[in-house]
C-alpha cells in the first residue's frame, strides 16, 4: 500500500480528498495529513512517503518553499499541486522543482485519478529500485552488482571507502582498466529486466571481468574490463523488438577512482540519443570531436520575443529555424542544445508571463514539456512542440494587446491616480484596478504618459504640494500628509531634489512674489 500526504490549510479539503479517493477506491493508500509546509516537512523527515498532494498558498510555509526545502531531504516524493490559481509563476516554481502534476480548483475527478494511477505506477518502480539501492551491504561481502550499486547512491563517499568497498566485493579488476555503460530500457521492461542483461552478459562474456547494477533512477550500469563485452551486449539486446535498449559508452577509464567519472560521461552520452534517435549505442568517444563553446545565438532569440504578437509568424519561423538549426545543433556538444533551451525559456516563455500575465493551463502544460530537453526522445519533437508554443503564445500576446490596443485602460489609470494620489497608493494597486498585469501596466503606463510610474506620481504629489504651500498656511508636515508623502522628512528630501529648495523657501519665495505683485 502507497503512502500519500495531503497538505491544505482547510481541513475540509484534506478530508474531501480523502473521501474522493476512498469513495473510488477503498484501502488504496495510508494517509497523512499536514496544514501548512512546515508541518509536512517534518512529517517527511520522519515518514517514508510515496505521493503528496499540495497546496500552493497556505500561511507559515506555502508550497512553493515547501518544494524548494524538500530538495534537501534524501527521499522526495512525487508531487500534485493543486492551486486556485493558474498563473505562471507558479507553475514555473512547480517545474523547477519537478512537481509531476499541476491540477485546477475546483478539483475534476477524472483528471486526479488520472494523475494519481500514474504516480502510483511511478512510486511502484522508484521502490523497486530504492530496494536494490538502498540497503548496505558490509564491505566485504561478495557481492560486486549490490556493492556498485551501493556506492554510485552515495553521493559524498570518500575515495577510501569506495575502495575499500568495491575492492572487497572482487572488483580489484577496475583498478587495470575499464567501460561502463549505462543501459536505458523502456518501463515496461519492469524488475526483471536487469536479471535479462545479466544473463546476457554471462552467456556472451563467459568468464570475462564484469558487474552491473541497476541505479535509482532507473538506468543499468555496467562496468566491464573488455569494451567489447559491452559493444556485444548491445548487439543482442537490439535484437528484441519488445524491449529495445539505448547503451552510452564512457571513453576507458583506469583506477576505481574513475568510476565516477566514468559513469558521469556515460550519462552525458545518453543525452545525444535526442540527435541519434535510431541509434542504439553511442559512445563518449565518438562524440569527443564536438565542439565546445559554441556561441548561443542570444540576439536571435531576443527578436524572436520582440516579434511575438506582432503578426509576424513567418517571421517568427524562420528565426526559430536560424536558432534551432540542426546542422549546427549537430556538431555542438550537447551542452549547446541545452544552453538554447535554457535561453529559450528565460528570454521568450519566462518574459512572455512576466509581461503578460496569466494563461491558460493548456499553455502552462506545453511549457512544462518545452521547459527541458529530457522531455524528449527526438529533436524533431522538441522543435515542433518548441514551434506549437510560440504559435499559440503569438496568440496571446496579439490578443492582450489588442485589447488595451485603445488605452483607455490606461486613461482610466491615470485618473484614479488624480483622485487617490495623496492616499497609499502605488502601480500594483492601480494596475489591480484596471485589472492588468503589474509588469505589462508599468511598460504601457510608461508609453501613454512618456514617464514612468513613480515619476508621475511623484510629480501629482509635488504640485499639489506646491499649490498647497502658495495658497494655505498650513504646517509643513500637514502638507506632506495631504500630498501622499509618507513623512515630512521624506517630503522635504523629494522636494528639494526637484526644486532645489526647501518647501518653507519655497513659501517665503511665494509670498514675496505674491506681495510685489500687490
Amino acid at each position: 500500500m502507497l503512502s500519500l500526504l495531503i497538505v491544505d490549510d482547510e481541513k475540509n479539503i484534506r478530508l474531501g480528498l480523502q473521501a474522493m479517493m476512498e469513495r473510488q477506491s477503498a484501502g488504496r493508500f495510508t494517509y497523512f495529513f499536514a496544514e501548512n509546509g512546515r508541518e509536512a516537512l517534518e512529517l517527511l523527515g520522519r515518514e517514508s512517503i510515496d505521493i503528496m498532494i499540495t497546496d500552493i498558498r497556505m500561511p507559515v510555509m506555502d508550497g512553493i518553499a515547501l518544494l524548494e526545502k524538500m530538495q534537501e531531504l534524501p527521499s522526495i516524493p512525487a508531487v500534485i499541486i493543486l492551486s486556485g490559481h493558474d498563473d505562471f509563476p507558479y507553475a514555473r516554481a512547480a517545474i523547477r522543482y519537478q512537481a509531476k502534476e499541476y491540477l485546477l480548483k475546483p478539483i475534476v475527478r477524472e483528471e486526479l485519478f488520472a494523475a494519481l494511477g500514474r504516480l502510483e505506477e511511478e512510486a511502484e518502480r522508484r521502490r523497486e529500485r530504492e530496494a536494490a539501492t538502498s540497503s548496505s551491504p558490509p564491505p566485504g561481502q561478495q557481492d560486486s552488482g549490490g556493492q556498485l550499486a551501493y556506492v554510485l547512491s552515495q553521493e559524498r563517499m570518500d575515495i577510501d571507502e569506495i575502495r575499500g568497498r568495491l575492492l572487497g566485493a572482487g572488483l580489484g579488476w577496475l583498478e587495470a582498466g575499464f567501460s561502463v555503460a549505462l543501459v536505458r530500457m523502456p518501463e515496461s521492461a519492469g524488475a526483471d529486466a536487469l536479471s535479462l542483461i545479466v544473463r546476457a552478459v554471462k552467456t556472451l562474456g563467459g568468464e570475462e571481468r564484469w558487474t552491473a547494477c541497476r541505479d535509482r533512477e532507473g538506468l543499468f550500469v555496467l562496468a566491464a574490463a573488455d569494451e567489447g563485452l559491452l559493444r556485444r551486449l548491445s548487439e543482442q539486446l537490439s535484437g528484441n523488438v519488445l524491449l529495445p535498449a539505448r547503451m552510452a559508452l564512457s571513453s576507458r577509464a583506469s583506477g576505481i577512482a574513475q568510476l565516477r567519472r566514468s559513469c558521469s560521461q556515460a550519462r552525458q552520452v545518453l543525452k545525444y540519443f535526442l540527435l541519434y534517435p535510431e541509434s542504439e549505442l553511442l559512445s563518449y568517444v565518438g562524440l569527443g570531436d564536438r565542439s565546445s563553446g559554441c556561441p548561443v545565438p542570444v540576439e536571435a532569440v531576443r527578436r524572436l520575443s520582440n516579434i511575438l504578437g506582432t503578426g509576424k509568424l513567418q517571421e517568427m519561423k524562420r528565426l526559430l529555424q536560424q536558432i534551432l538549426d540542426i546542422r549546427t545543433v549537430s556538431r555542438c556538444e550537447i551542452g549547446y542544445l541545452e544552453a538554447i533551451s535554457r535561453v529559450l525559456n528565460e528570454e521568450v516563455f519566462d518574459s512572455v508571463f512576466r509581461h503578460y500575465g496569466e494563461e491558460s493551463i493548456e499553455i502552462l502544460r506545453l511549457y512544462r514539456r518545452a521547459g527541458h530537453i529530457e522531455n524528449f526522445e527526438r529533436f524533431d519533437d522538441y522543435y515542433r512542440l518548441v514551434e506549437q508554443l510560440l504559435e499559440r503564445l503569438d496568440e496571446y500576446v496579439a490578443g492582450v494587446r489588442g485589447a488595451h490596443g485603445e488605452r483607455k485602460d490606461m486613461q482610466k489609470a491615470v485618473d484614479y491616480l488624480h483622485e487617490h494620489f495623496a492616499s497609499d497608493v502605488n502601480m500594483a494597486v492601480v494596475s489591480n484596478h484596471i485589472s492588468l498585469n503589474y509588469t505589462y501596466f508599468s511598460q504601457a503606463f510608461k508609453e501613454y504618459t512618456g514617464e514612468s510610474f513613480s515619476v508621475y506620481l511623484r510629480r501629482l504629489r509635488l504640485a499639489k504640494a506646491k499649490e498647497l504651500l502658495g495658497s494655505s498656511d498650513r504646517k509643513v508636515y500637514e502638507i506632506s500628509t495631504m500630498s501622499g508623502f509618507d513623512n515630512v522628512k521624506h517630503f522635504t528630501r523629494v522636494f528639494k531634489e526637484v526644486e532645489g529648495i526647501t518647501p518653507l523657501e519655497y513659501r517665503s519665495r511665494q509670498l514675496t512674489h505674491g506681495a510685489g505683485r500687490s
